[in-house]
């Protein structure tokens, strides 16, 4: 594993890299950097960049940005406050220094009520616009959240940590450091410390029933769970307590579900009856037993992976009406899941909890085959080589958090310095990026400018229904296409910063509407951009770049000007009418246009010839992968699909022609077919314990 030292020299040299390239602050970048972790973890709703530093008096007050509008999570207002510190050894803060900073913020949020101050700042800035809306919103914030982000190694742990009233509002106090950050990166988990103690934080142990025996796999308990109890550690953890996959099954659907709020309000008693109660994991219990039977005391990194919208409506209803949970209980089933198993197990029981939704965002989890396909691709299609160079490299597509991270510790010295340059750390994208770009190309800034997680669910539901229907589209060539669109987008990200007209923030709202904008115009004369030619040199041709700054200007000019009523750029930035009005706006390109554009069904042709070539090459290959693992290793697929119900006759007849032991081979179109069908079954959860690992295949998918 990497080491906290070499994480901090590897994100000091990815801060300066970027400040070279753009000409932003460092603090800024790091602020970027470190902000879009937050969102991942769960830790903040979104991230909104506003950076404030000044005086009142003898205090100082200081902002670097928020989670959004309190209004869009559960009346929860998060600001933050960045602590960053240049190259050099490790520096160590303590609890005073937290203080400090967090003291900063809160002068700040005092000073956002005063319309003096507000009149102060410069209107269309950021931060006047976070400055107005926490005055807007103040009546309705239900818990300050302070958060401080540091490159620092922290003494202690502040997570959560109660820090008293801020004019009758409840404030908690989170700090990030360097080694939180650094565990997150390795683990997916930031939540090492989220303990529920049952017993002594809420109120009592929680009465359950052993649902395992000794000889099962996993501990599993059926506990009752008191409605105000719930509430309470929701209240405390909000959504860190839910499981990623949850969070973005949330974020598409709405959290307040209708039905559950109404049974709360008008028929308290009822539901348990009514509701069908959530599914949770940990990665350890603690349990005693008492007169009454056994009871759950504590839970490691409790995550609800099915009943997001149960908790939420519960805790709305203990702001709204807290009476009505006086009687109201809830049920639970708890698996415990040690870390070592948690990326295998929990995905698959958040999709057996979840099984009633066809298609949502919870089902696009990790290992979804969608992104075990873009993973294939990032390790196996090599980029050509830069202009001046001969070395060929990859884009590394980070499906589970801490991949990357995770297989370069691997390598020894000399192995690492060729991982690097087999994979260039800014080659490096994950599934947010990936939405991130591909909504961006598919004229939907609006929906990228609501933030990674938001803008990371509506891809999910839209790519889980299109890959449902047919999951050929995702080949090679949109691969291709895809690293191209990244290279567009970060080039615009450093490009938009140099300019003269730059406002001086919104930077991440330019940089998806101006591509929207540049790709909406050129459907308009039957054209897409040529991204084949971007994948081929590696980067943007000269008039590709001054047309997508022309696009970003006026995009620019678009956004800082919104409609009556609207004081926040970033409210704006996330609004319909915002992209409709850049999008009727008419720009002269000038003739550079035509040179980085191809006819649309040029474009198509070229998918058409590339299947060809893949499906030629894909058939001689899956014939081969059939052939090496055996007909005893189908035999024994077989059995298992034939055992329980999982493949259809037309599935158990095509692994019966692999099975066959009289020498006969199976076509390549029923050797593709198989490779489905197996990848089908491990994804339910198929092992094969006898496979020899000199045969063992790998993922494998049809790309035609």
């Amino acid at each position: 594993m990497s080491t906290i030292a070499e994480f901090g020299e590897a994100l000091q040299e990815a801060v300066s890299r970027e400040v070279a390239d753009s000409g932003i602050e460092p603090a800024e970048v790091f602020f970027e950097h470190m902000a879009a972790r937050l969102e991942s973890a769960g830790e903040i709703e979104m991230v909104e960049r506003a950076g404030f530093e000044g005086t009142s008096g003898v205090k100082t007050i200081r902002v670097d940005g928020s989670g959004g509008d309190p209004r869009d999570s559960d009346g929860v207002l998060s600001v933050i406050i960045c602590d960053f510190h240049g190259a050099g050894e490790l520096v160590t803060v303590n609890a005073a220094d937290t203080k400090r900073l967090f003291g900063h913020l809160v002068n700040f949020l005092v000073c956002c009520r005063q319309e003096d101050f507000r009149g102060s700042l410069r209107s269309g800035s950021p931060v006047s616009g976070l400055a107005e809306t926490i005055a807007l919103t103040w009546t309705t914030i239900s818990k300050v959240k302070l958060i401080l982000v540091t490159n620092a190694v922290y003494s202690a742990r502040t997570d959560a940590v109660h820090a008293g009233l801020l004019n009758g509002v409840a404030v908690t106090y989170n700090v990030w450091d360097l080694s939180r950050f650094h565990r997150y990166e390795l683990s997916g988990q930031a939540h090492e410390g989220l303990v529920i103690d049952f017993s002594s934080d809420y109120g009592g142990a929680v009465p359950a029933l052993a649902a395992s025996r000794h000889d099962n796999e996993l501990e599993s308990y059926l506990m009752v769970i008191p409605g105000t109890q719930l509430a309470e550690i929701y209240d405390k953890w909000g959504a860190r307590l839910l499981e990623s996959n949850v969070r973005s099954f949330l974020q598409a659907r709405g959290k307040v579900n209708q039905g559950i709020r109404d049974t709360i309000k008008n028929e308290p008693g009822m539901f348990f009856s009514y509701n069908n109660g959530l599914s949770a994991t940990a990665e350890e219990v603690t349990t005693e037993k008492s007169q009454e039977g056994l009871r759950i005391v504590s839970a490691k990194n409790l995550q609800i992976v099915n009943g997001g919208q149960t908790t939420a409506s519960l805790h709305a209803a203990k702001r709204l009406s807290p009476v009505s949970l006086k009687n109201l209980h809830v049920q639970m089933k708890l698996t415990v899941v040690p870390p070592s198993r948690s990326e295998e197990i929990v995905p698959r029981i958040s999709q057996n909890a979840n099984s009633q939704n066809k298609v949502s965002a919870a089902d696009f989890f990790s290992n979804h085959p969608f992104h075990v396909r873009i993973e294939e691709y990032s390790r196996k299609v090599l980029a050509p080589a830069l202009e001046g160079s001969n070395r060929e490299t990859h884009w590394f597509y980070e499906r589970a958090r801490g991949q990357y991270l995770v297989e370069r510790s691997k390598c020894s010295d000399a192995e690492k310095r060729q991982f690097d340059i087999s994979f260039p750390k800014e080659q490096f994208f994950a599934k947010t990026d990936l939405a991130k770009v591909e909504y961006s190309f598919r004229c939907k800034p609006e929906t990228v400018s609501k933030g990674a997680q938001k803008n990371f669910a509506e891809f999910a539901k839209d790519t889980g229904e299109a890959w449902t229907k047919s999951n050929a589209r995702f080949d090679e060539t949109w691969y291709r296409r895809l690293i191209a669109k990244l290279i567009v987008f970060r080039y615009l990200e450093k490009a938009v910063p140099k300019q003269s007209w730059y406002p001086g923030g919104y930077r991440a709202n330019i940089v998806t509407y101006a591509i929207a904008k540049l790709a909406a115009d050129a459907e308009a004369t039957g054209c897409i951009m040529d991204l084949d030619a971007v994948w081929k040199i590696q980067t943007v041709a000269e008039s590709l770049g001054a047309s997508l700054l022309k696009a970003a200007e006026a995009a620019s000019i678009v956004l800082t000007e919104p409609i009556l009523g609207i004081k926040n750029t970033t409210e704006w930035a996330k609004k319909q009418a915002c992209w409709e009005r850049l999008r009727q706006q008419q720009i002269e390109y000038g003739p550079l246009l035509r040179e980085c554009l191809v006819e649309a069904e040029d474009a198509r042709a070229a998918v058409r010839e590339g299947r060809r070539e893949a499906a030629f090459i894909s058939g001689i290959e899956a014939q081969s992968k059939v052939v090496s693992a055996g007909h005893d290793f189908w035999t024994r697929l077989r059995a298992w699909g034939e055992g329980n119900g999982s493949f259809s006759s037309r599935e158990i007849s095509i692994i019966r022609a692999c099975s066959a032991a009289n020498g006969r081979i199976p076509s390549e179109r029923q050797s593709i077919a198989a490779l489905q069908i197996l990848g089908q079954a491990r994804g339910n959860g198929y092992r094969d314990e006898n496979e020899a690992p000199r045969v063992r295949i790998g993922g494998w998918n049809r790309v035609h």
